[in-house]
């Protein structure tokens, strides 16, 4: 997988994302020297500059150093959120598929209830009414209401996977149900569930960044999203100020744009006709001859 083309662009972007979100403060404060919450009213709403390589905003503060630190608050929101939506997707969905009988009517109940629902207008309710509302609260509530769809897809592949001859076979030497679901079925949905999970990272940025937009979440703390909110509210598409509101705007979309690139190479592992595909192409192209000089 790591020598595809695809999957190694889409690693580098990702890695660049952690890495600011990781050591965010310590590049502001050693690398650039500028804090993204001070203010600079020397320097309002200057374009990309020299001495501010991404321009500045109305209050002066550094574009730059903003988008660095916002890449914190975005990146623990997409990867709580995922990690919690695809965990309650696993615990829904390959019980429901596996177990069956009523264990599947009542599951199933309950996916269908949170499929039906309309999960951003609810969220929003529920963050509205939370006060002084974290990026971790946020995150919790975007994965909650965030799970149901891959629920569903992985009940409808474990359906198929407890049915085969394997399963079968194992089930007949006397293999518990624990050990079939965690040692048969469950590696076999590895592909869809690491899919699930990219997907479900920038499915809870793109909410927070949609909730930031809309005025729920906490200035505070500083992610993409509270970045174009802010330069909403303070009018900088119709000033002109496009510095201000497309470099969060790109990080979202550079973010967005590694996980289906990485998603490539998970597609390559979980679909054998992908592969087989690729291998015989491989064969292929060894057994075209070299071509030949000719001689004058």
């Amino acid at each position: 997988m790591l020598r595809n083309r695809k999957v190694q662009v889409g690693l580098v972007i990702f890695a660049l994302c952690v890495l600011a979100a990781l050591f965010g403060p310590w590049i502001n404060d050693a690398v650039l020297g500028r804090s993204p919450t001070a203010l600079n009213y020397l320097a309002v709403s200057k374009p990309p500059s020299g001495a501010h390589p991404l321009g500045t905003t109305a209050s002066g503060q550094d574009v730059l150093a903003e988008v660095i630190a916002g890449a914190r608050g975005s990146l623990l929101v997409g990867l709580v959120s995922a990690v919690i939506g695809t965990a309650l997707a696993i615990v829904f969905g390959v019980t429901a598929g596996f177990f069956g009988g009523w264990t599947d009517t009542v599951l199933n109940f309950v996916t269908n209830l949170f499929i039906v629902m309309p999960v951003f207008a609810l969220t929003l309710v529920v963050a509205g009414y939370v006060e002084n509302i974290s990026a971790l609260s946020i995150a919790v509530i975007i994965g909650v209401f965030g799970w149901a769809g891959g629920a569903r897809t992985l009940r409808a592949q474990t359906m198929s996977l407890r049915n085969r001859d394997f399963t079968q076979a194992a089930r007949m030497l006397g293999e518990s149900r624990l050990r079939l679901v965690f040692v048969e079925v469950f590696p076999l949905l590895s592909g869809w569930v690491f899919a699930m999970f990219l997907h479900a990272i920038i499915g809870g940025v793109l909410a927070e960044a949609g909730l930031a937009f809309l005025g729920v979440s906490d200035p505070g703390n500083p992610s993409w999203g509270t970045m174009i909110q802010s330069a909403q509210e303070q009018n900088a598409i119709l000033n002109g100020q496009w510095w201000w509101f497309l470099p969060p705007g790109f990080c979202i979309a550079a973010l967005g744009t590694s996980t289906g690139l990485i998603n490539f190479g998970i597609d390559e592992i979980a679909n054998p006709r992908l592969a087989a595909g690729r291998h015989t192409s491989r064969r292929a192209a060894s057994r075209v001859p070299a071509p030949t000089a000719v001689s004058s």
